[in-house]
């Protein structure tokens, strides 16, 4: 039997969850997937914020609980989210990120989230996680790097007149099928598990060695993809491009909601162990609250992602948005909470760049630089300012 005053605590922190859920799908799951389509006349905004709540939600019930997982049990040792830290982490990063919608500035949700669970953690008497500390900080610092990069090489390639863009887009399409034929759904997997499309076909396939069997699988899945698209570019190139590049907002938009519906939920887990609530069944309601948000918040985002940035065109919002979709998909393998906001952001300027920087807003970049670090260290010291006094005043 649970006690009223634990009923009453959860209601409230279930509360604190759907508000953070929307904030994120507001500002982070909800604006930044299909930004570069926006940017290149591809979809509308209103059109953009519908589609990308529907999908989010679908990656928030089929791919969310890694990054949940880390959120809500490892970020600090030795000690367990009490029901008003739960509640302080959730409101303090969800008013901030709510804050930075309104403002029109892409605030870094992981970053927030991640702050604010850490600072009550540490009040609340838990260690530090190091270990996973360092995985996190390792993801944060590559993102700008490794996804401005690879799409500054990308949008390169395109614009590059010795390579035909015939062949480019469809090896492109290839390379994202190839990704996608290894990641992990819970469809595809046994109970409480998820598993890939290689993983499933050396399952059913146990007298060939497993290796050759997904290189085997990811090899097909790159060709069937890369062979549509080129049939599809064949009829029309700027309808072909139009159809890859919605796709990869598709993809995008998925793997965020995978990701960040964890930001969301984490807190919450250790609320759960006395109620008998599947996963699933939390995850639904975190993707919901998604939803909600990407419907009602996130066009204005849209806008300024698309708009302020940089001027986008097809070939530099794809070099955009397919190593963010690579990365996305990273970290929900590896459960670490990654804003999407700095990885699409990363990824836009660095295909910006690629166009010789002229598109590129520079001051703009560097607020939103600001934006990131200050977010971090303002979660965490509200975070453990505020538990700290709320916990004096309860006692």
């Amino acid at each position: 039997m649970v006690a009223g005053g634990t009923l009453a605590t959860f209601l409230v922190a279930g509360a604190a969850s759907l508000f953070m859920a929307w904030a994120i799908g507001a500002g982070s799951s909800g604006s930044t997937p299909f930004a570069p389509a926006v940017g290149a006349n591809a979809i509308s905004v209103m059109r953009a914020g519908f589609i990308v709540g529907l999908l989010g939600l679908a990656g928030a019930v089929l791919q969310g609980a890694n990054v949940t997982e880390a959120v809500g049990r490892e970020l600090i040792l030795n000690a367990t989210l009490s029901p008003t830290a739960a509640v302080v982490a959730l409101i303090t990063a969800a008013v901030l990120v709510a804050i930075g919608v309104f403002a029109g500035y892409p605030i870094a949700t992981a970053f927030t989230v991640t702050g604010a669970v850490v600072g009550v953690g540490l009040a609340l008497g838990g260690d530090p996680a190091w270990a996973k500390y360092q995985e996190i900080v390792a993801l944060w610092v590559a993102v700008p790097f490794v996804g401005g990069g690879i799409a500054y090489g990308t949008a390169k390639t395109l614009r590059d007149e010795r390579v035909p863009e015939s062949l480019a887009v469809p090896l492109l399409a290839g390379l994202v099928g190839a990704i996608l034929a290894n990641v992990r759904f819970v469809v595809l997997g046994p109970p409480g598990e998820a598993a890939s499309l290689t993983g499933v076909a050396a399952a059913a396939l146990p007298e060939f060695p497993s290796l050759a069997v997904g290189v085997g699988v990811t090899l097909a899945a790159a060709a069937l993809v890369a062979l549509v698209l080129w049939w599809d570019l064949r009829g029309s190139p700027e309808a072909g491009q139009r159809h890859f590049l919605l796709a990869l907002g598709g993809l995008v938009a998925f793997s965020a909601g995978g990701s960040q519906v964890g930001l969301a939920l984490g807190p919450l887990l250790p609320l759960l162990d006395p109620f008998a609530i599947p996963l699933v069944a939390v995850l639904l309601g975190g993707g919901f609250g998604l939803l909600l948000g990407s419907w009602t918040g996130a066009p204005r985002m849209i806008k300024a992602l698309s708009q302020d940035y940089s001027a986008l065109g097809p070939r530099r919002s794809i070099a955009a948005l397919i190593p963010s979709f690579a990365i996305a998909q990273t970290a929900v393998f590896f459960g670490i909470p990654v804003s999407f906001n700095e990885i699409i952001v990363s990824a836009i300027i660095g295909s910006g760049f690629a166009a010789g920087g002229s598109g590129v807003s520079g001051s703009k970049m560097g607020y939103t630089v600001l934006a990131w670090l200050g977010s971090l260290v303002l979660a965490f010291t509200l975070g453990y300012g505020v538990f700290t006094a709320v916990d004096v005043l309860l006692v």
